[in-house]
């Protein structure tokens, strides 16, 4: 059975790439191959058939328990719920000796139920996971190289992608995509030693608690001449300050060494837990400075600092990597109709960009100048 998670028409399914290839090789009803409109019989009575696995339920699924071989193509988009109607399905099959799965797909996210099972943890037992690649193709066309050229050249922030099987790491119209693919280029991601003898300073993005509450983030860097170096990055959702504070002392940021700075509504009290986090931070005995309000212009100015101070940014890649997947995805929110920039787009990764920005704006001005309000009367993008 040829499966996708979504299948609405058979010009959706493998089916016609399956004839292609029978044509090519010369397989015919001679050979015992015949071509029927919903499915393919196949030598020594068997068949294939074409199933979008949306349309199966917990019962439905059982009519396919006859199938010794199942390939799903474009695994990446395969929830969690079919594969696990699938995957005992299929395995536990009594109509031919040995089951196999089949899974082809082009990474998306790590996230991926189907990157997963097989990349992101121990693979079950019996598996073979295969990276193919366009270099590893003999027969590599020469006008898809041409094309695989042209994205590195104009494409640079979406080519690992595109062409070497990386995630999706950045949005398109990703605010700082280009900075990102500049700073690899230059080793600038990578390992990032901190310096034991210098000053942490970390910079928030302020959560909440609750479990609706927005993520809670802290940038730790170390400023190193004119360098900006990146050491570590912390993101979590709904822990109260506690948790925050247990995370400075578990990686050893202790009050001596370690300053901290919140944004304006780092004095505000918390919802739940009626404290402030610039009166939790100051108690634990940290310097602690709040930047205050910068106006209506606040997130752009965020942006602008981020884009010139970022050839200047070092990032270890190890702790940061939550951090670098959230700047590779903040995005401009378009109005597709007047197409029109509305500012930065507010989703899972616009907490760590917004406490990446305080950093930056942070760094020219210091806790020893006056913060001004900023003005701005429109946006671009």
């Amino acid at each position: 059975m040829c499966i996708r998670e979504v299948q609405k028409s058979l010009r959706e399914s493998a089916k016609r790439l399956i004839e292609d290839k029978l044509m090519a090789f010369g397989l015919g009803g001679a050979q015992g191959f015949r071509v029927f409109k919903d499915s393919i019989s196949t030598p020594g009575g068997g068949v294939i058939i074409f199933h979008g696995m949306q349309d199966h339920t917990a019962e439905s699924i059982k009519s396919l328990e006859g199938f010794g071989r199942a390939w799903v193509e474009e695994a990446q988009t395969m929830s969690a719920n079919s594969l696990k109607l699938l995957r005992p399905t299929i395995r536990s099959s009594t109509a031919v000796k040995s089951t196999e799965l089949w899974f082809t797909w082009n990474p998306r996210r790590k996230t991926d139920p189907v990157d997963v099972l097989f990349r992101q943890q121990k693979p079950p037992t019996g598996s073979v996971v295969v990276r193919a690649n366009w270099n590893d193709n003999p027969w590599f066309p020469d006008v898809l190289e041409q094309e695989r050229l042209d994205c590195l050249a104009v494409e640079p922030e979406q080519y690992d992608h595109i062409w070497e099987g990386g995630y999706v790491t950045i949005a398109e119209g990703a605010y700082f995509a280009r900075h990102l693919n500049e700073a690899r280029l230059e080793g600038r991601i990578g390992v990032v030693t901190p310096d034991p003898n210098m000053t942490f300073r970390i910079f928030v993005d302020i959560g909440g608690t609750g479990a609706r509450a927005d993520n809670f983030v802290m940038w730790v860097a170390q400023f190193v001449g004119t360098q900006i170096r990146c050491v570590n990055h912390y993101e979590v959702q709904g822990q109260d300050v506690a948790a925050h504070l247990a995370w400075l002392r578990e990686h050893k940021y202790m009050p001596d060494r370690t300053q901290i700075w919140l944004p304006h509504d780092g004095a505000t009290q918390d919802r739940v837990i009626d404290i402030s986090y610039e009166s939790a931070f100051t108690g634990a005995g940290y310097e602690v400075t709040v930047v205050p309000n910068q106006g209506k212009g606040a997130a752009k100015a965020r942006i602008d600092e981020g884009r010139r101070l970022f050839s200047s940014i070092w990032f270890n890649e190890e702790t940061c990597a939550a951090g670098l997947e959230a700047l590779g995805w903040y995005h401009e929110k378009r109005d597709a109709v007047r197409n029109v920039g509305l500012g930065p787009a507010h989703d899972w990764a616009s907490h760590s960009a917004d406490g990446f920005g305080l950093m930056c704006i942070v760094h020219d001005v210091g806790p020893q100048r006056a913060f001004k309000p900023i003005s701005c009367t429109g946006w671009r993008g």
